[in-house]
């Protein structure tokens, strides 16, 4: 079997990746149910609920788990970095989120600064525990199941 046909038939990318395409799409979706508006960027941006950061770390964690066996260095591993990326979605990330609004509110008070910016800074960038819960929770359920 040749390198891309592993590559394509290796459960351990494409049930994580098919995982984030879903959630992706979703927020899509949602997207367009409540805004009324198609926003195409949503298929990629980070942030909203649920956290596909989570869900694809979570599916692959468990997956590995029920491979290698919850015992296993790899289970253990694969768990640490999931550990890792859901604390960073729903910190570090949210609270640059965070000042990213409040830079685009100083930068559009007229009077305030004389700054002219060419783009707005991304607010939208991290997750609230909520979101991050919800994420991983659909990871754990995918990984069970496929």
């Amino acid at each position: 079997m040749g390198i891309i046909s592993q590559f394509i038939h290796n459960k351990y990318i494409y049930i994580p990746f098919f995982t984030w395409l879903a959630i992706q799409a979703f927020k899509v979706l949602w997207d367009l149910v409540t805004t009324k508006k198609f926003n195409f960027k949503r298929i990629l941006g980070a942030g909203g609920m649920p956290s596909s950061h989570s869900a694809v770390v979570m599916s692959l964690t468990v997956l590995i788990g029920r491979n290698a066996g919850f015992d296993s260095y790899a289970f253990a591993a694969a768990f640490v970095f999931s550990c890792i990326v859901m604390y960073d979605a729903a910190g570090v990330r949210r609270a640059a989120g965070k000042q990213a609004r409040l830079l685009n509110k100083i930068i559009d008070t007229p009077g305030l600064t004389g700054v002219q910016v060419q783009e707005r800074l991304v607010e939208v960038l991290g997750h609230t525990p909520l979101q991050v819960f919800v994420g991983a929770a659909i990871g754990i359920i995918v990984g069970s199941i496929f």
